[in-house]
Formats: C-alpha cells, sequence, structure tokens
C-alpha cells in the first residue's frame, strides 16, 4: 500500500498525556542586537522525551534561542525554564547543577584543537565531576564506541578527523555526563547525505537508548522528517507553528509551504514514504 502524507502522520510518535511534561518553557522571548529585533514575544515548550527540530530561515535566530535556553545569550525580555528552573533566578551552584543535566554539541562538534578526542570527552567531567583518571578514560572509551567512532579514535586530534567524526566526537562529549537533555546545532551541516543518514540514525538511536530528550536546530529536512517527533517554525521573530512533521508540512503559512511543499520538501517526504515501506 502506497505510504501517504497521512500514514506517515500516524507514524510520527508524538508525546501526550501525562508523560508530556514540559523540560523547557520559554515565554515571551525578546532577543536584540542593536536595532535588530531578533525575537519578539517568543513562547515554546518541549516536551520530555521528544525530539523537537527548530527550522527557520537563515538569519531567523534559530542558533540564538538555543543559546538562550542554555544561557551564553542573555534575553533582553522574557523568561526560560529548564528542568523546572528558572536559569536567570538560580544561583550559582543550582544553575551548575541543572548544567550538568544536559549536553550541548555545536556547529562542527567546536572541539577543543589542543585535546585529543579522549581528553575532550573528559573536560566536562573534569569541570563538573571529578572522578579518578582511570574511571575518566573508561567512560571517555564508552561514550567514543556510543556514537559509533572507532576505538583508535580516542587518541586524535580534530584535524585528524572528518566532519562527520568531529560531530560525533562533539556528541561523545555532550553525552560525558549523561544528561537527560541533549542540545544539537545544525547536527548534519557539511555532511555528505550518506554522513547526514548515517548521523540521524544516530540521534534516533541515542534518544531511545538513553531516553534523551533532544533540541535539534536545524534546516535539514531529511533529519526532520526521519528522527523529529516536532517541529517548530521560527519565522518573523517568533514560533509560528509548533507541530508533528507530517502535519506542519500542511500548514498554510507561507514560508511552510515554501519550505516543506517545494522540491526539497517533497523529496524529504518522498525518501520518509520509501523508507516506511520498506520497514
Amino acid at each position: 500500500m502506497p505510504c501517504s502524507l497521512s500514514s506517515i502522520c500516524n507514524w510520527t510518535f508524538e508525546v501526550t498525556g501525562p508523560d508530556a511534561q514540559n523540560v523547557i518553557e520559554v515565554r515571551g522571548l525578546v532577543n536584540r542586537f542593536g536595532a535588530q529585533v531578533v525575537h519578539e514575544n517568543l513562547d515554546l515548550d518541549v516536551r520530555r522525551g521528544e525530539v523537537l527540530a527548530v527550522i527557520g530561515g537563515s538569519g531567523a535566530g534559530k542558533s540564538v534561542l538555543l543559546r538562550s535556553i542554555i544561557g551564553l545569550q542573555e534575553p533582553a525580555q522574557g523568561q526560560v525554564q529548564v528542568l523546572g528552573e528558572d536559569l536567570r533566578a538560580a544561583s550559582a551552584a543550582r544553575r551548575a547543577e541543572i548544567e550538568r543535566r544536559w549536553g550541548v554539541m555545536f556547529q562542527d562538534g567546536a572541539l577543543f584543537s589542543s585535546l585529543n578526542v579522549l581528553e575532550n570527552i573528559k573536560v566536562p567531567m573534569i569541570e563538573h565531576q571529578p572522578l579518578p583518571l582511570d574511571l575518566m578514560d573508561e567512560i571517555a572509551r564508552l561514550k567514543i564506541a556510543l556514537v559509533g567512532l572507532p576505538a583508535d579514535s580516542a587518541h586524535k586530534y580534530p584535524s585528524q578527523l572528518s566532519g562527520g567524526m568531529r560531530k560525533r566526537a562533539g556528541i561523545a562529549r555532550a553525552l560525558s555526563l549523561d544528561p537527560e537533555i541533549l542540545f544539537l546545532d545544525e547536527p548534519t551541516s557539511g555532511l555528505d547525505p550518506l554522513g547526514a543518514a548515517g548521523f540521524d540514525e544516530l540521534i534516533v538511536t541515542l534518544k531511545k537508548s538513553l531516553d534523551l530528550t533532544v533540541f535539534l536546530v536545524t534546516h535539514d529536512l531529511d533529519s526532520i522528517f526521519t528522527c523529529c517527533d516536532r517541529v517548530a517554525v521560527l519565522v518573523d521573530r517568533h514560533v509560528v507553528a509548533v507541530d508533528t512533521p507530517a502535519r506542519i508540512a500542511e500548514h498554510d503559512h507561507p514560508w511552510i509551504k515554501q519550505c516543506f511543499r517545494g522540491p526539497r520538501g517533497r523529496s524529504a517526504q518522498g525518501a520518509l514514504a520509501l523508507r516506511l515501506q520498506g520497514a
């Protein structure tokens, strides 16, 4: 039987009911850079156990939103709660406790160039949870295996890795403290189609096996239809729609129509339909 858009919608996992607890709540967020307003009265909820993608045009402020949530960008107005805590109001000690419960992978992995992969992965442990050196080494090697890197990558430096390997090493570092939330900023950017598809599969596997909530900034429609439970569309300085990928594709907002019903959107949905038929 052909796989229709409605059947894709039924396939997409959506957290509802008592398990749909919000682990991130953004209310009335305003971000400005000089006279430029990036976000205006932006609201967004992220539910426990879901992969939520944030998509929008270039310059829409997707990465700025991520940085606002994790506290690297001070908003002009608004409130951000992560795991039930208002980070702006929290004490330094309480904030450090919350930060241990998330991991972040920035674009291209953002590894320290002077440290090898094993040392990069140990950085969060050294900062937040000092352990015996041999135990930290063992944990770091487990994270390397978890993200699909070969064991011999442990002693390689970022300059010796491919782009895809650097991103996987970045995820391994983000997972070093066994977080509840994983923030990913354009994880498939710059990867070839095979590398991007492998990364999408990794996100799905990690989410299921580690019971993660994943906040994903992306422009990759293949990723959205492959591994995301919901999509938040950031246009005109605020979130204009949040829904499953299939239902977002049917939204009548002009930018959404252009993005999801254009050639790239149709190709991504078609590829998903073929995968589901073969499943």
